[in-house]
């Protein structure tokens, strides 16, 4: 018998399951494709699997539907670590997460026995071409991706940001799966639409690597946000409106703090 739980963040949902036992024999890009599944499996943007860290207690590996295993995701931590707390596996207000993208530490905002927010670390971001990765000698800011200005940037995973009038308007479908797979994104990347709507609020829709469009990414969100800082001149502190829910984010020009909810949906079983 196989146990879950299915969580979501700002509409980003996914699929947590416990692997401190070391007990599955399963593949876990065959398994995640299987359970994110919307018709066949459990349904979910990616899985979550809780493993045993090497450098911390805990570590969090990320799996998108399309079985790929992905550096960090920012909506799934938050809802990784309710899932901690509220599990008693790790009891505490202030947490440290292994990931792929190094160890990420968390402050639980609790009421009662409730985490009703959660702050997450994400360290700086990477705008450096050679350390996104982005293969292209000529330039060092920005892409000209047919009619759009792509500014590459990695927030330990990689992402592609534009900015555009209305972000409703955007054919998502078409321009997304153009720069996910573009030939100077090696490992492929995530794509933002940003709509700058004052010097305090951002709107974004996002493409995710391996996923498609979801109704939000934290790392999105915060790569969003510090591109808009940088060539936009918002405020560090900004809103960022997603389809899925708001999230806030903070860039000092150093590292990001992004803060949000999460939430579990409800717990299963299945026989696989």
């Amino acid at each position: 018998m196989f146990f879950f739980s299915k969580m979501q963040a700002a509409g980003n949902d996914f699929i947590i399951v416990n692997n401190l036992e070391n007990k599955f024999e399963y593949s876990f890009k065959l398994l995640s494709k299987f359970l994110c599944d919307r018709h066949f499996g459990v349904g979910a943007d990616g899985v979550l699997i809780l493993d045993n860290g090497t450098e911390t207690k805990y570590k969090m590996r990320v799996f998108n539907q399309d079985g790929t295993e992905a550096e960090m995701c920012g909506n799934g931590i938050r809802c990784f670590s309710k899932y901690l707390y509220e599990k008693n596996i790790l009891k505490k207000n202030e947490q440290e997460i292994e990931t792929l993208a190094g160890i990420k530490k968390i402050k639980l905002i609790v009421e009662g026995n409730t985490v009703v927010s959660v702050q997450v670390d994400m360290g700086k971001p990477t705008l450096n071409f050679n350390d996104i990765p982005v293969y292209c000698k000529d330039i060092d800011t920005y892409l000209q991706i047919e009619n759009l200005k792509v500014h590459p940037i990695s927030i330990g995973n990689p992402h592609a940001v534009c900015f555009v009038e209305n972000v409703d308007e955007i054919d998502i479908e078409r321009y997304g799966k153009i720069i996910e797979n573009y030939k100077y994104f090696p490992n492929k990347t995530n794509v933002e639409f940003v709509q700058i709507k004052n010097e305090n609020t951002i709107k974004v829709r996002v493409w995710e690597r391996g996923v498609g469009e979801t109704l939000s990414c934290g790392t999105g969100a915060c790569a969003s946000a510090v591109i808009s800082n940088l060539y936009k001149s918002t405020k560090s502190e900004l809103t960022v409106e997603l389809r899925g829910g708001n999230l806030k984010v903070n860039y000092d020009g150093e590292k990001i703090l992004m803060q949000g909810s999460a939430e579990f949906v409800y717990e299963g079983e299945m026989n696989i």
